[in-house]
């Protein structure tokens, strides 16, 4: 997003539709290194990396799913959830419970499944805070 002055007002730009071609090629690498990360069994550092840049400032919903698509194949592939917990940032609960509402709003029942138990565990850890940011952040979306 870009931030633009206009008579001493602050006007926020968000990526238009023809820029997202190096948007989609970051979250292909990152993909690559998210799948890296699984094989070696290192669940918080590939969650980490798929949260990591997150498309929020775009609009195009191209780049908001090529995202999804990563950080849910961390969130499915993630079967220790307490482990996860232990060493992520705070710094990625927002947008972590961002996700988590997204994959349940798929209705996929395993989906569903495990995004509810990761939404207690950081509910748990980050607070109701974390909620009412989600939910109350309309402009940067997942």
């Amino acid at each position: 997003m870009e931030v633009k002055e206009e008579g001493g007002h602050e006007r926020r730009m968000f990526v238009e539709a023809e820029n997202v071609e190096p948007i989609i090629a970051k979250i292909e690498h990152k993909s690559r290194q998210v799948e890296r990360l699984l094989r070696l069994s290192r669940y918080t550092e590939a969650l980490k990396t798929a949260l990591e840049d997150s498309p929020t400032k775009t609009k195009d919903e191209r780049c908001k799913s090529a995202n999804w698509i990563v950080v849910h194949r961390v969130l499915m592939a993630s079967k220790d959830v307490d482990a996860v917990f232990i060493s992520l940032d705070p710094e990625y609960y927002d947008i972590l419970m961002k996700y988590l509402y997204r994959g349940l709003s798929t209705g996929d029942r395993p989906t569903c499944d495990q995004c509810l138990r990761l939404h207690e565990k950081l509910t748990e850890k980050a607070g109701l805070g974390c909620i009412v940011r989600a939910l109350a952040d309309t402009t940067n979306t997942v």
